[in-house]
């Protein structure tokens, strides 16, 4: 995974006097919609999930750089065989002062692997066999097969846990009156089972959170009004480079997920594999990023990266042997094909979101579809499209997340039942290297299915103002609110 910066900020110089004060309320803005924040259930928005991981703390967390670190639970072992993880819960109670037990919290996280069905993450799961509470504080999950990155699934903030409305932490929420507006403050450690720090009131800060669009929450914090703005993606990007660069840093994410277009309606012109491969090859990948003024920006021609694989299962370009222009008369003679045998133009209806990102990836999408003949209509986000913009993070990274998305349960558009049944038949092996040869199989069936047209990793931004502390790049989006509340000495 390689880190990405903008191109025009490599290097900023930050004044002192713009730098966020390490004394009052740190004040953060996510980009969404201002009841963003206050979600609950398994389908939450970024800003949901920034402040689901913040109050309702599951089995384990994420700390600012996207390691696994202790939550609930203080310490764990794997077994030799890695089918059994063994959490040791600490010692604390629920805010209402109840303990918390270990039968409680198997029973949550049963109830949360049940909510979660019908979706990626809920397939994501699927190795999780038994939930066992060994004693008072002790919980075992045993799982069908080998996970090496189980441990970053169950930090996922929809695993944290809710008990009657509240979490156990790190921080405490509450609204500000008549606000879509959320002051999060860290609870003392005494209060959560850990040592006591001297003076927590004092070096503690609280954050205060609201959900904005991209445009408002750019002008607020080129306006002093925040310190932190997260949740950026591809389709604000071009709004950072328009505010006062001074006052700030832009950071991207080395992310790591599917970025590119769905298939959504095998139908017309997209009725048949070799046609939807046509789109993909008209694409020049480079020259799609280029007017972002991205430096670093990886692209891609695959669903799943190939560095996934051990040993690695193909090449890294799909049509590493041919060039931009052969590529595209191919395409143009199966497009001219098909209006030849049809008596019909081929047009594509290209479902995108608004903002400025959308409009030039339409810009780049529609010379590049036009090339090889193909007329390109735009539509918006569940309008109808045939191909439509689809943009994901990562859980953890293995090729058996990148397959799920696809999964034909989900119906987000076409996708491979074969290409399913080698994915649930890799569940239960415990041999690695069979393993990895099933889910390349899988792969290789999505990728003849053209179910998908892959364009590179996601792009995630965000503006960061000298003086914030707890802050770093991951490859997951998702920063954590708790380490900005930390005393900074």
């Amino acid at each position: 995974m390689s880190r990405f910066l903008p191109l025009f900020s490599l290097i900023f110089a930050l004044l002192a006097c713009d730098g966020a004060s390490d004394r009052g309320p740190l004040n953060v803005a996510i980009i969404g919609e201002p009841e963003d924040l206050f979600q609950s259930g398994v389908r939450l928005s970024v800003g949901g999930q920034h402040v689901q991981a913040a109050t309702n703390e599951g089995l384990v967390a994420l700390d600012p750089t996207g390691q696994v670190v202790p939550a609930i639970a203080e310490r764990w072992i794997v077994t030799d065989d890695g089918l059994s993880y063994i959490f040791r819960l600490r010692n604390t109670d629920w805010p209402d002062g109840e303990p918390i037990a270990a039968v409680e919290v198997r029973t949550m996280l049963r109830e949360s692997i049940r909510r979660l069905e019908g979706t990626s993450l809920g397939l994501d799961l699927a190795k999780v066999t038994e939930i066992r509470a060994m004693t008072g504080r002790v919980v075992e999950l045993r799982l069908s097969g080998p996970m090496p990155e189980f441990l970053r699934l169950l930090a996922q903030p929809e695993l944290g846990f809710d008990r009657r409305g509240s979490g156990a932490g790190p921080m405490s929420l509450e609204r500000e009156a008549n606000e879509p507006i959320a002051r999060l403050a860290a609870i003392p450690p005494q209060d959560r089972g850990l040592p006591t720090t001297e003076d927590w009131e004092d070096l503690s800060r609280n954050v205060i959170v609201r959900a904005l669009p991209g445009r408002a929450a750019v002008d607020a914090f080129s306006d002093g009004e925040v310190d932190l703005l997260l949740g950026g993606d591809i389709v604000t990007f071009p709004m950072a480079q328009l505010g006062p660069l001074s006052r700030g840093t832009v950071q991207v994410d080395p992310a790591l997920g599917l970025f590119g277009l769905v298939i959504r309606r095998g139908e017309g012109v997209l009725s048949d594999p070799a046609r939807r491969e046509a789109l993909s090859m008209a694409i020049d990948r480079e020259d799609f990023i280029r007017p972002f003024g991205l430096g670093g920006w990886r692209s891609s021609t695959w669903i799943v990266p190939p560095d996934l694989f051990s040993p690695v299962q193909y090449p890294v370009s799909r049509w590493a042997d041919q060039s931009l222009d052969e590529r595209r008369t191919r395409a143009r003679q199966r497009i001219g094909q098909w209006e030849g045998a049809t008596g019909r133009d081929a047009v594509v209806r290209l479902g995108l979101p608004d903002g400025p990102g959308s409009d030039i990836m339409f810009q780049q999408l529609e010379s590049a579809w036009q090339s090889i003949g193909v007329t390109t209509v735009r539509v918006g986000l569940g309008q109808g499209a045939d191909v439509e913009f689809w943009d994901r993070l990562a859980r953890y990274s293995s090729p058996r997340w990148f397959l799920n998305q696809f999964n034909c349960s989900l119906d987000i558009g076409l996708c491979s039942r074969a290409a399913d049944a080698l994915v649930r038949e890799s569940l239960t092996l415990k041999d690695a290297e069979a393993k990895q040869q099933l889910l390349a199989e899988a792969h290789a069936e999505l990728v003849a299915a053209e179910v998908f047209i892959p364009l590179g990793v996601p792009v995630r931004w965000s503006l960061v103002r000298g003086g914030v502390n707890g802050y770093e790049p991951n490859p997951w989006g998702l920063h954590p609110l708790f380490p900005l509340s930390q005393p900074t000495t």
